[in-house]
């Protein structure tokens, strides 16, 4: 990998993780348009350890009320009603679905998962799914002539239930295509929560399952120097601070607008990479790393 191919990349992972538009795809894709060699899943995953540490500067302080009200509950019984505390306990659930199926379906997602076909599809149906889920979000907030708004739930509502489903949701986004951020909020949405509420307990959630597949994935790395070390630092630096920029972008955005633009980027893009692996101008396979 060149170090022009690793700025590219970087920039797309941090500007595509936290859309609703998959930065998985996006990595894939960029590499197939440009002709460079898939950058691969482990490269995926370690350039992610960039935009979550974006995450957790972002969200430092809710971060910090939860580690310490989490790790006080411990220990005092009482503090277990406490949200922060919950909330500690919400994520670790939360994470469980992803981390079965992370290592369950390692070959997988590293192999066929990654065919542009799959990818297309995830494309178009998850996109599909995401603007059905924004529509009955738009209908509850706004109402209509014979229909009063309806409130939605807030964070503070999330329980073991949910949370776990939001987990499944996210587990989801280990197929390119899905989108991690379009899964759990479009999956908070039909829920009934908030828009907010949704994308927020989605970003916390991914703290854990990304950091954990980003070390898995370097420490894989480190035992067979199968990739290019300098780039991919590089893209991963990069990838931090377009993440931070774009988070900070989409928690406004979101409390005020529909994900529709998402929607219909992701069914046109999904559409353009059928026809053209249908044409043959694109390899619908990966094309084997180099490192």
């Amino acid at each position: 990998m060149s170090w022009f191919e690793s700025l590219i990349l970087g920039l797309v992972q941090g500007l595509t993780e936290f859309l609703p538009v998959s930065s998985s795809a996006h990595l894939r894709l960029t590499a197939a348009f440009s002709g460079w060699e898939d950058p691969g899943a482990a490269f995926t995953a370690i350039t992610q350890i960039g935009t979550e540490a974006a995450v957790l500067i972002y969200f430092r302080k809710d971060i910090g009320r939860i580690l310490s009200a989490w790790t006080r509950s411990l220990a005092n019984k009482a503090m277990r009603q406490d949200h922060d505390a919950k909330m500690g306990w919400l994520v670790i659930v939360g994470s469980i679905p992803i981390g079965v199926l992370g290592v369950t379906l390692k070959d997988q997602i590293e192999g066929p998962f990654r065919d542009l076909r799959i990818t297309a599809t995830m494309l178009i149906v998850v996109g599909v799914i995401i603007g059905v889920a924004d529509r009955l979000a738009a209908r509850d907030e706004n109402g209509g002539r014979h229909r009063a708004p309806k409130q939605r739930k807030a964070i503070e509502n999330l329980g073991v239930k949910d949370g776990l489903i939001f987990g499944l949701c996210q587990a989801c986004a280990l197929i390119p295509g899905v989108s991690r951020s379009g899964a759990t909020i479009s999956g908070g949405l039909f829920m009934g929560y908030k828009r907010e509420a949704a994308a927020r307990y989605s970003f916390l959630l991914a703290i854990p399952a990304v950091l954990a597949s980003g070390l898995f994935e370097l420490k894989d790395a480190m035992e067979t120097d199968h990739i290019s070390w300098g780039p991919t630092i590089f893209a991963t630096v990069i990838a931090f601070g377009m993440g931070y920029a774009v988070i900070a972008w989409f928690m406004k955005f979101i409390s005020t607008k529909s994900f529709m633009p998402f929607v219909w980027y992701r069914i046109a893009l999904g559409l353009v990479i059928v026809a053209l692996v249908a044409m043959g101008a694109l390899s619908p396979h990966a094309a084997e790393s180099a490192g």
